[in-house]
């Protein structure tokens, strides 16, 4: 007998009302299936890989974000195979892009560092084109920005460029996301902590 799943927390029903107001429906939803993607792979956390794979999945506005119909069937085969052989090696690990620390203080429970991060980087872009919500293309750019993250390996090994996708995507500086200090200068909480 297969010893029991990790329990991918929740973030608290108030904290959970305010991402849902700055996320699009499609992208909450994604959230929701990264969330049981992660349970079900037995991983503790929502990793890049499971946002990554729940985009692509959910969001048709993604999916025509690549190059064709055989870029985001290459993509979705390595990802299917995460919880048959691929990914094996990274359940029970905590992912680790490099680009911010493993452990962030007063970060939610249940996202990995680089997970969290892209979450932050989606709403800092959907906030810089005005809109109000973070949609699937903001968070698909923000996982290309990171050449470190699972998402990123997934894309490379299915032989999508991150990088030129994210370009595609109007973000030709996609590096410089990552260069900054990390520093949040908008009004609202950081993504997954409750305002103050």
């Amino acid at each position: 007998m297969l010893p029991p799943s990790p329990r991918v927390p929740e973030a608290p029903a108030a904290l959970r009302a305010d991402l849902d107001a700055r996320l699009t429906v499609e992208l909450a939803s994604v959230v929701s299936g990264a969330r049981r993607r992660a349970h079900r792979d037995g991983d503790g956390q929502i990793d890049t890989a499971h946002l990554l794979h729940s985009l692509i999945e959910s969001d048709p506005e993604v999916r025509d974000a690549f190059a064709s119909g055989p870029q985001v069937a290459r993509v979705l085969g390595y990802l299917v195979q995460r919880s048959i052989g691929y990914g094996l090696r990274w359940q029970g690990t905590v992912e680790d892009s490099g680009a911010v620390p493993v452990v962030v203080p007063g970060a939610p429970a249940g996202w990995s560092p680089p997970a969290l991060t892209a979450m932050e980087r989606a709403l800092d872009r959907a906030a810089r084109r005005g809109a109000k919500a973070a949609s699937g293309t903001d968070l698909l750019v923000a996982l290309a920005a990171d050449p470190e993250c699972r998402a990123v390996e997934v894309l490379t090994r299915a032989g999508t460029d991150a990088a030129e996708l994210a370009a595609r995507l109007g973000r030709a500086a996609a590096q410089d996301a990552y260069a900054d200090d990390g520093a949040d200068t908008g009004e609202r909480p950081p993504f997954g902590q409750e305002p103050p």
